[in-house]
């Protein structure tokens, strides 16, 4: 497989050939940066882990150079941090036991910017050659730039595919704004009750960014925790964590269909909920 940037690579942890690594593909995530698959994702990782008929593999799309940086890692330069971020990386899909870890390693500013073409031709022949049945990638009401900016070139390059090749499915997880404010029926709900010691072990691995100053171990998990409890107000929990996730879905089944309306309809259905709970009870 070529890509665009010759620094972009891919790594198999069990040292399987490149193409078979990525053929065994049955579920994918495409994310911006080192770290956010093990955030927004970790429903199918479990849902993976330890089998031999589901396999899980991650993409980074952009390059780490700009991460923030303190404590011990504070006087790194870009390169240094790129490079300790693609080991971080690397440590986690061995952890995660994924059939690939890919990374394009574009800077930010070209997911973005007018190159971003580059960027969608990558993307479509990671799913050439995965073929994966569900897709997670960041959800569109993120608020970070970068976040969205990869959503839409996913789905952009699942565009591009002839339809009897695109994915059944296509998810948007939580990272840089989580989704309980969603009207339940809109949620895709991903159940990590299971291995929560794994699920700790594949964000910590992230040591620059936990080190760093920012405790996404902590936080990830805590909000999984959160969400298994505040899911239903008048019941008991049903599991003992929640990600959340926004159907993405209907963009790849129908082209036409414009990612910002889609999006509004999503926030609407959550606006209409409040004001119809506030018009019964006044």
């Amino acid at each position: 497989m070529k890509f665009h940037l010759d620094t972009a690579e891919i790594f198999v942890p069990d040292g399987l050939p490149d193409k078979q690594a990525l053929a065994r593909t049955t579920h994918l995530c495409l994310a911006a940066h080192q770290d956010d698959i093990e955030i927004l994702a970790p429903g199918p990782i479990l849902e993976c882990y330890q089998r031999q008929d589901l396999w899980f593999t991650g993409v980074v799309v952009t390059d780490g150079r700009g991460s923030p940086r303190s404590g011990c890692y504070a006087d790194y330069d870009d390169e240094q941090m790129r490079c300790v971020r693609f080991a971080e990386q690397r440590k986690a899909a061995t952890v995660g036991e994924f059939a690939a870890q890919v990374m394009l390693d574009f800077p930010s500013r070209v997911v973005k910017g007018e190159q971003r073409r580059e960027v969608v031709e990558d993307i479509g022949q990671i799913l050439r050659g995965t073929r994966p049945r569900v897709v997670y990638t960041h959800n569109l009401c993120d608020k970070h730039d970068t976040h969205v900016a990869v959503a839409l070139r996913v789905i952009e390059a699942v565009r591009s595919l002839p339809l009897s090749e695109r994915p059944e499915r296509l998810y948007g997880g939580e990272v840089w704004r989580a989704l309980d404010w969603m009207d339940d029926a809109d949620k895709v709900l991903q159940d990590t009750s299971a291995r929560e010691n794994l699920q700790a072990a594949l964000i910590g691995v992230f040591d620059s960014q936990i080190a760093g100053g920012k405790r996404y171990d902590l936080a990830a998990l805590g909000r999984r925790r959160a969400n298994a409890t505040f899911f239903e107000s008048h019941g008991v929990d049903r599991t003992e964590g929640l990600a959340y996730a926004m159907d993405l879905t209907p963009l790849l089944l129908d082209e036409h269909l414009d990612a910002a309306v889609f999006t509004k309809n999503l926030v609407h259905h959550f606006v209409r909920d409040v004001q119809d709970r506030l018009s019964r009870l006044m």
